[in-house]
C-alpha cells in the first residue's frame, strides 16, 4: 500500500515587507517618491536657467543614488539601512567601558598621562542587552524581561514515511500554534575544534586498561587532528529563544523553554533547556564566532566568582 507524499510550504522569510505597488515595497516607494520629488523641483527651478542637457546631467547622481538605495541589498539587508547605520557609527562613541554606576572622573592626583591620550574623548558606558544571567539559565534583559534558551537538535523528515512525517508536522504546527509570547530560532554554524576533542581522547586513552583500545584511541585522535589540519569543520546548531515579560518573567520564560523542550522532543528531537553555564558560553560565542568558545556546562557566569582546588599561595 503505497503512502502519499507529505508536504508542507514554508517560507523562508516571513517577516519580509509587504509589496504595494509594481512589486516595490512601502519603504522603496516612499525613497523613490522623494527623489522624484526633489528632481522635479529642481527641473522646475532651473528651467529656463541652465541648458537642458546641464540639468539633466546634474539630476542623474540623484537619481542613480535614490535607486541604489531603494533597489540595492547586500547581506540580506537594503542600502538604506546600511547608510543609517553608517551615520549611526560615525556619531556612536568609539571607547565603551563596562561601568554600571556610570562613568567618574579620574582622581586629582593621577596622572593625566600623554598628550594623544589627554585629547582624546572620555569613554561612554557599555550597555549591553543582556543584565545578568540566572544559575537556572533565564537571561535579564531588564525592563521586567527575561529569556531563556533551549539546544534542539535537527530530525531528518524525509527518511519518515508518510503517516510519520504527517505526525510529525503535525505535532510541529501544535509547537507553533501553543506559543504564547516571542520565540526565535537561531540557527547558527561556527567551526568544529577538532584538536581541543583530540586532546580529550588521548588523555582518556592513557587511562584505558586494554592497550588495544588505547592504540584505536590515538590512531581515532590522530585522525581528527588531521582532519582539522587538512579540512575546515563546521557544525550546525539550533536554540531557540523564548521572551518572557512581567513579574515573574523569568520563571514564565524557563516554563516556556521547558514546554518547548517536551513537545520537540516528541518529534524526535534531542532537546535540553540551557543551564547559566552553558548560556554564557552560547552568548559568548555568539558575540564572537572566530573565538572558538566551548559552549559546553563548566562556564562561570559573568557574576559568579571562579574558585578551584588545591591551590596554595
Amino acid at each position: 500500500m503505497s503512502e502519499s507524499e507529505i508536504r508542507a510550504k514554508i517560507h523562508a522569510d516571513i517577516e519580509a515587507p509587504d509589496k504595494i505597488l509594481y512589486g516595490l515595497t512601502a519603504r522603496q516607494v516612499t525613497i523613490l517618491a522623494a527623489a522624484a520629488l526633489t528632481a522635479y523641483l529642481i527641473w522646475r527651478a532651473g528651467a529656463g536657467r541652465l541648458p537642458t542637457p546641464i540639468l539633466a546631467a546634474a539630476l542623474i547622481p540623484l537619481t542613480a543614488a535614490a535607486a541604489v538605495l531603494a533597489l540595492g541589498r547586500r547581506d540580506g539587508l537594503s542600502f538604506d539601512r546600511w547608510l543609517l547605520a553608517a551615520l549611526r557609527a560615525t556619531r556612536a562613541p568609539r571607547r565603551l567601558v563596562p561601568a554600571a554606576t556610570g562613568i567618574t572622573a579620574p582622581p586629582h592626583w593621577a596622572p593625566a598621562g600623554t598628550n594623544t591620550a589627554a585629547t582624546d574623548p572620555a569613554p561612554a558606558v557599555l550597555r549591553l542587552p543582556a543584565h545578568a544571567i540566572t544559575e537556572a539559565g533565564a537571561i535579564d534583559l531588564g525592563g521586567n524581561t527575561h529569556a531563556a534558551l533551549v539546544a534542539v537538535s535537527t530530525v531528518n523528515i524525509g527518511l519518515r514515511t508518510g503517516g510519520e512525517q504527517a505526525a510529525m508536522l503535525g505535532g510541529f504546527a501544535r509547537w507553533l500554534h501553543g506559543l504564547s509570547g516571542p520565540t526565535q530560532i537561531v540557527v547558527s554554524t561556527r567551526r568544529v575544534d577538532l584538536a581541543a576533542h583530540a586532546d580529550r581522547i588521548l588523555d582518556a586513552a592513557q587511562a584505558l586498561p586494554n592497550p588495544a583500545l588505547a592504540d584505536t584511541a590515538c590512531d581515532y585522535a590522530g585522525f581528527l587532528l588531521d582532519l582539522a589540519e587538512q579540512r575546515d569543520p563546521l557544525w550546525r546548531t539550533v536554540t531557540i529563544a523564548h521572551t518572557a515579560t512581567g513579574r515573574h518573567a523569568d520563571r514564565d520564560a524557563m516554563r516556556q523553554a521547558e514546554h518547548t523542550a517536551g513537545a520537540l522532543s516528541a518529534l524526535g528531537a534531542a532537546t535540553r533547556v540551557l543551564g547559566g553555564g552553558t548560556v554564557t558560553g552560547v552568548l559568548a560565542a555568539a558575540v564572537d564566532p572566530y573565538a572558538g568558545v566551548d559552549p559546553r556546562p563548566g562556564r562561570a557566569r559573568p557574576d559568579q566568582p571562579v574558585t578551584t582546588n588545591g591551590w596554595r599561595p
